[in-house]
């Protein structure tokens, strides 16, 4: 790997320490802003001195300072939203620092907890930071996150404004803003970016992080200078526990029962955390806060999917008649059993002064499997003209149709490791803060297995279009005895992603021409491996006369149609593990496999920035420019498959290939906010962000197969490819963003946004023969950049707790979009309605996403249906610590459906059930 030098960081280096020299000791004030029992620290507190115009926010523990401040006596005012607004007199003298403590005390007579404990503090305490954000933030608390029924850190965003989530088997994994891919967003954990354990993408899979891990997630939808700019749809920044949220020692734990409807199971889940604080020596607080999340899901899924799409061909009736129609080369039953467990810890420890200084080490570990067994039957028709017997006005069955039976045994497992340590100091006029942040994640597959039985001469067909095609055939399709075993694969596939970071912020109070501002300038450099290892062997001969019969089971439940006998999981591999010695290899297709799927890409970033933050009257203004220089380097094959029937040759041909490209950006920044009074905000951002290609999109590799064959005297060559393009520029981002933001009374918000994106670069996969070295080809699948995309749109949201202890939320974006993007929805909405008193908490939500475009296939654009699931959530408290819940998810069976071109015609549907939630929590508060 290329070592890297940042000249521009040793600058910025050499400037501060000649800064700190020349800077003086001043006076400040510092302190805590705490609930009247002390056990709980408030964030997002704005403390203001309006004599000076000076004013800060609290952080996490609640501690805020304010800096270079001249002697005098000052009134001193903290307002946080759900608690009476505090004012204290303090006293500064020439130099030293003024210590002040602040207790809060709800605003509302009739919840006096209102800002401690429940979905209220939640609420509150995610309002309070997203109004006093630099930018345009959502942010959802833990406290929030434990009132609604999420499995994950993807389920807990989607009920922010503008968020959706792409889900797998009905859970929500990857998690996009705005209507942007979540390959175009940033994720961190900490502070430090968290790769995917994946193979081939950016985005993160989010199921991995278990809900109890977290104390907090916070969406930007607009970057400022000193946070990356790779997050053209905007950045994730997932905060686990501290023990400085709270006071002294704390602690939760809860167990839970989850049943499916669908599979008739249950499932277990035990979660629980600690927290404490101690005093080493005088003057050095310690703080130890951890916490544990252990889950097993048993569940499954039914399906009905359509290989290939839809196509114009001719039906010839047995009358004689033809009649042109859509017709479907093939369809597929399928029929999962899974099993998902969770494991997940987080140790944090954090060392802080009596100056101030915090030194911390934070660490989380993830490990999620997933275990899972499909069977399929796999009805098969030929393309051109259908010879069929005719049943009735609107069925038919085809001639001589053939069928598979398969089936699937795949364990994979993907494990997400975080650690980052750092630390903040006050040093004279300047805060200083470094960290060194390492993350690594991988997925393993071993040992997967998939089996496929042929079967031909049925009468197979289909009567009727729809969400679910009804499939009609003979009865010999049903006789296993008819299906011999033709395929065995066998597939050990690992993929890793590695990242290591170092950054630095250096950030001093100044006064300009009267007014107070702050300079901020840093670097930040990340190294970062991706590598992809397919390990997969074909056997296509060895087992005459071997037939499904011999593992055979009972027909599995399955609500899609009659789906015939079940083939059994452990007899199937109990026989492989016997019999695999005696098959025959198919080296050429293992090797074009396994080669042509394996590569590894490194990437080298750096990042240098500077910015400006100034108070001008009601005005806060931020400006800046980011640099970043990319350095990509990426190892893997080509990989040709010749076949040659004139010389009679058949091989696999190997090369290595690598590549590089560099490439570098300065994105300038313009962040305006404007506080027309106190609960009513603006604000104005023009950003420029990118994002990087997918791993899979820019990887050296590339799948060629060349056909050579003799008609009539005369030798044809055919030759297909599929290849990466190390080339790709990164998509790029100009970026406009408006909003209003009106704090109601109490705990609530209206707020409206618009925003604009122009995206240039674009990346799709496009069909290039006949293109420069593809000349000749017949067919080349190939990312290429494609000019450029736009996106527009407006977001809406409402939320308000009222005295009586409802409470209402609910958000709307709606986005006009480039016909490009993909996993674009024109349409993302959320509702909640609840009602919260001292002994019972109870919401019924809604989350609706549009449809969105997928891909095209056929020359025809397939779309994900819209989606629309209700949840209820309801808690009673038994104690103020012991509470029981109940949680329904997914009220209506709301399946996944995919369509060809018209929503009649099917490309995947997917049923799950519906799941019900029984569990006790303990919490010390």
């Amino acid at each position: 790997m290329k070592p890297f030098t940042f000249s521009k960081s040793k600058v910025a280096l050499s400037l501060t320490c000649a800064l700190f020299a020349s800077s003086s000791f001043a006076s400040s004030i510092a302190g805590k802003i705490a609930s009247e029992e002390k056990n709980v620290f408030f964030q997002g507190a704005r403390v203001t001195i309006e004599a000076l115009n000076r004013s800060t926010v609290s952080a996490r523990d609640g501690s805020f300072k304010l800096t270079n401040l001249p002697a005098g006596t000052y009134t001193l005012q903290v307002d946080y939203i759900g608690a009476k607004s505090v004012r204290k007199t303090v006293i500064v003298g020439a130099d030293g620092t003024v210590n002040v403590d602040v207790f809060l005390q709800s605003d509302d007579v009739t919840l006096e907890d209102v800002i401690v404990i429940g979905q209220r503090a939640g609420q509150a305490g995610a309002l309070n930071r997203q109004k006093n954000a630099l930018g345009i933030k959502s942010i959802v608390s833990s406290d929030s996150i434990g009132q609604l029924p999420d499995q994950n850190a993807a389920e807990a965003l989607q009920r922010l404004p503008g968020m959706f989530i792409q889900r797998d088997q009905g859970e929500g994994r990857f998690v996009g803003i705005r209507g942007i891919d979540p390959n175009l967003n940033n994720v961190t954990i900490n502070g430090a970016n968290l790769p995917s354990p994946e193979a081939g993408v950016r985005s993160v899979a989010m199921d991995v992080i278990p809900s109890e891990l977290i104390q907090s997630l916070e969406v930007s939808k607009t970057v400022t200078p000193d946070m990356d700019a790779s997050a053209i749809g905007g950045s994730i920044e997932v905060k686990s526990l501290s023990a400085f949220d709270r006071d002294g020692t704390s602690y939760s734990a809860s167990v839970q029962n989850t049943y499916n409807a669908q599979v008739e199971k249950s499932s277990p889940k035990l979660s629980a955390s600690y927290s404490d604080v101690f005093e080493l020596s005088k003057g050095y607080d310690f703080g130890i806060a951890s916490a544990l999340s252990w889950s097993q899901r048993r569940f499954g899924s039914h399906n009905m999917e359509t290989d290939g799409g839809w196509y114009a061909t001719d039906l010839q009736r047995s009358n004689g008649n033809t009649t042109s129609v859509l017709s479907a080369e093939e369809i597929e039953q399928r029929h999962y059993t899974i099993e998902r467990e969770r494991l997940g810890g987080a140790i944090n420890l954090d060392l802080k002064d009596e100056q101030g200084n915090l030194y911390y080490l934070k660490t989380l570990v993830s490990e999620f499997s997933d275990d899972e067994y499909r069977l399929r039957n796999e009805y098969k028709f030929d393309k051109g003209e259908l010879v069929a017997s005719e049943l009735s006005a609107n069925s038919a069955l085809f001639q001589s149709a053939k069928m598979d039976r398969d089936t699937k045994d795949r364990f994979e497992e993907q494990q997400v490791v975080s650690i980052v340590t750092g630390a903040e100091h006050q040093l004279n006029e300047w805060v200083v803060e470094y960290s060194l942040g390492y993350s690594k994640s991988n997925e393993k597959e071993p040992n997967r297995l998939d089996t496929s039985f042929a079967g031909k001469g049925f009468w197979l067909g289909y009567a009727s279009l729809g969400e679910k095609p009804t499939l009609s055939a003979s009865d010999d399709a049903f006789d296993l005895n008819k299906f011999s075993l033709d395929e065995v694969v066998v597939e050990n596939n690992f993929s890793e992603d590695e990242s290591t970071s170092f950054k630095l912020d250096l950030s001093k109070d100044l006064v300009i021409a009267n007014y107070n501002a702050q300079l901020k300038f840093g670097a930040k450099y990340t190294q970062r491996e991706k590598l992809k290892n397919a390990d997969i062997i074909v056997f296509d001969g060895g087992f005459d006369e071997v037939v499904a019969e011999q593992f055979k089971i009972n027909e599995p439940n399955y609500d899609l149609g009659k789906f015939g006998s079940g083939l059994s999981q452990n007899a199937l591999k109990n026989f492989v593990k016997l019999n695999r010695s005696s098959f025959e290899t198919n080296h050429l297709e293992s090797n074009i496999k396994s080669a042509g799927g394996s590569y590894t890409s490194e990437e080298q970033i750096g990042a240098a920035y500077l910015m400006l933050t100034m108070d001008i009257g009601q005005w806060q203004v931020i400006s800046g420019l980011r640099y970043e220089t990319t350095d990509f380097n990426t190892n893997g094959n080509r990989v040709e498959l010749v076949t040659d029937e004139v010389n009679d040759i058949e091989q696999t041909n190997i090369s290595k290939w690598h590549a590089n490209k560099d490439y570098d950006h300065l994105l300038p920044n313009l962040t305006v906010r404007y506080e027309y009074k106190d609960n009513l905000i603006t604000r104005f951002a023009y950003t420029s962000t990118l994002a990087r290609p997918k791993f899979s999109d820019s990887a050296a590799f590339a799948i060629i197969e060349t056909d050579t064959s003799i008609d009539d005297g005369v030798i044809e060559i055919e030759r297909k490819a599929e290849v990466g393009n190390p080339e790709l520029d990164p998509y790029e981002s100009n970026n406009l963003d408006f909003s209003i933001e009106y704090y109601l009374s109490g705990v609530g918000v209206i707020s409206a946004g618009l925003f604009y994106k122009d995206i240039s670069n674009f990346i799709a996969i496009e069909q290039v023969q006949g293109l420069g070295v593809w000349s000749g080809y017949k067919e080349v699948m190939q990312a290429r950049n494609g000019g450029s995309a736009d996106l527009n749109g407006v977001e809406l949201a409402f939320s308000k707790n009222f005295s009586n202890g409802l409470m209402f939320s609910s958000n709307a974006t709606f986005i006009d979009a480039d016909h490009k993007l993909q996993n674009q929805s024109d349409t993302v909405a959320n509702v909640m309605l609840g009602y919260e008193n001292d002994l019972l908490s109870t919401r019924l939500s809604a989350s609706y996403k549009s449809k969105s475009f997928q891909h095209e296939e056929q020359g025809k654009r397939v779309y994900q249906d819209a989606h629309l699931q209700l949840d209820l959530s309801a808690k009673y408290n038994i104690t103020e610590q012991f509470q029981l819940y109940f949680n329904a998810i997914n009220l209506t069976d709301e399946p996944y459906y995919l369509y060809h071109g018209a929503h009649q015609y099917n490309y995947q549907y997917e049923s799950y059930g519906r799941s019900y939630e029984f569990g006790v929590s303990f919490n010390s508060l």
